[in-house]
């Protein structure tokens, strides 16, 4: 038990911890299905017996759980190797965006159906103009009647092929200026028009996808927020983006890490003795708890309705390194065996290696390391924007190419 628990919070990790011990998925269950077969029945196991997505209210098909008690049911699931990362997007960024800026009507018809784990959802924002600088997106929308005509194309948009839907960022207005420009949207990923193409990874893997629309219809009562009011609802999707990507839940922690230098050797002994090992393991340490209690007032902010604010850029400036950092230690400390990538025969079932090669990616989604310290520098520290020639003038105006 965790001593800082109070007596309420003790009973709920007891009776939490007592349900997952009797109802995660044995490795029989899961023989023979895929990714999203797999995460599809265990999430539709926690949402009949109401522990899908706690911290919603429970007309959202989630248990009106307190913000400690999410954090609390987060700990004891971690405890176990659970399928469902394929509901990362639409529950942690697509639905708090819902949640804030949707219609009550959009509520009850999609929430229920993304806490059940009935459908997923991507997010489509980065172009390849614009990536870190989500503003510079050239994708756009033009009103026909009571539609919006959508033309452009997206990249890297994980799971795009497997999504039933998708949230959207395009250009309304080219006039404006760039940020003030743009607006906000969900649809039907099987909309006539959609094409989806998978990019192929060095690790192997295709889970990234350019999307390209031609002709895409999308109604107006599928917009989020006002006309040209696309950054303010982006921001929320992204604020909650950068929390799930820096928040350290997912991939390579310390008490793996930790694992790894009590098995391997230097010199002799084991690596955990070394003093230069149990450095690192201490700043590890350090950084974890950080981002832990940063993720703790996150969820207070989101408790008591508010958005999240730039401290969730603190956490993913910290977590994404952290997450390359141990990974290439672990490698190293294996040597010769951490070159092998085989779930059945590497440490941890490939963890380390699956974190190495994914770990690039993980600090350039959601915003580069140099943008979230740029966030950081002016929107928590208060300090002076950098000059930019973009700044204030029309979209169309902004220059793309240095001139001779």
């Amino acid at each position: 038990m965790d001593f800082s628990d109070t007596t309420q919070e003790a009973e709920f990790r007891a009776e939490a911890a007592a349900w997952l011990k009797e109802n995660v998925p044995t490795a029989e269950e899961l023989e023979g299905l895929d990714e999203i077969a797999a995460a599809k029945l265990w999430q539709k196991r926690k949402y009949d017996a109401g522990w899908a997505c706690i911290g919603w209210s429970k007309e959202y098909g989630g248990r009106g759980a307190s913000a400690i008690e999410q954090v609390i049911w987060n700990q004891e699931e971690s405890k176990y190797e659970t399928p469902g990362g394929v509901f990362v997007i639409g529950q942690g960024m697509a639905a708090p965006t819902l949640m804030t800026w949707a219609a009550p009507e959009h509520h009850e018809r999609y929430l229920p159906k993304l806490a059940s784990g009935e459908e997923i959802w991507c997010q489509l924002f980065s172009e390849p103009a614009g990536g870190s600088d989500l503003a510079a997106l050239r994708t756009k929308a033009e009103k026909d009647g009571d539609d919006w005509v959508i033309n452009g194309q997206k990249i890297w948009t994980s799971g795009a092929h497997y999504s039933d839907y998708g949230i959207l960022v395009v250009r309304t207005d080219p006039q404006a200026p760039k940020h003030k420009g743009l607006s906000y949207f969900f649809l039907d990923m099987k909309s006539p028009g959609v094409e989806i193409k998978p990019i192929k990874q060095i690790s192997g893997g295709a889970n990234f996808n350019e999307v390209y629309f031609t002709d895409v219809r999308i109604p107006d009562s599928q917009r989020l927020g006002e006309v040209g009011q696309g950054w303010q609802v982006a921001l929320t999707t992204l604020m909650n983006e950068r929390a799930a990507i820096g928040g350290g839940g997912m991939g390579v922690n310390v008490d793996l890490a930790y694992k790894i230098a009590t098995k391997v050797e230097i010199n002799g002994k084991p690596a955990v003795e070394d003093s230069a090992v149990r450095a690192k393991l201490a700043n590890w340490y350090v950084q974890e708890s950080g981002l832990k209690y940063t993720g703790y007032r996150s969820m207070t902010a989101l408790s008591r309705g508010e958005i999240p604010g730039p401290e969730n850029s603190i956490g993913k400036l910290v977590g994404a390194p952290k997450q390359q950092d141990m990974a290439s230690f672990a490698l190293d400390l294996l040597e010769a065996s951490g070159s092998i990538w085989d779930e059945n025969f590497s440490e941890s079932n490939g963890l380390f290696q699956a974190t190495f090669m994914a770990s690039p990616g993980g600090r350039i989604a959601g915003g580069t390391d140099e943008v979230m310290a740029n966030i950081i520098a002016e929107r928590v520290l208060g300090m002076p924007q950098d000059m930019r020639a973009d700044k204030g003038i029309p979209f169309t105006e902004i220059p793309t190419a240095q001139k001779t």
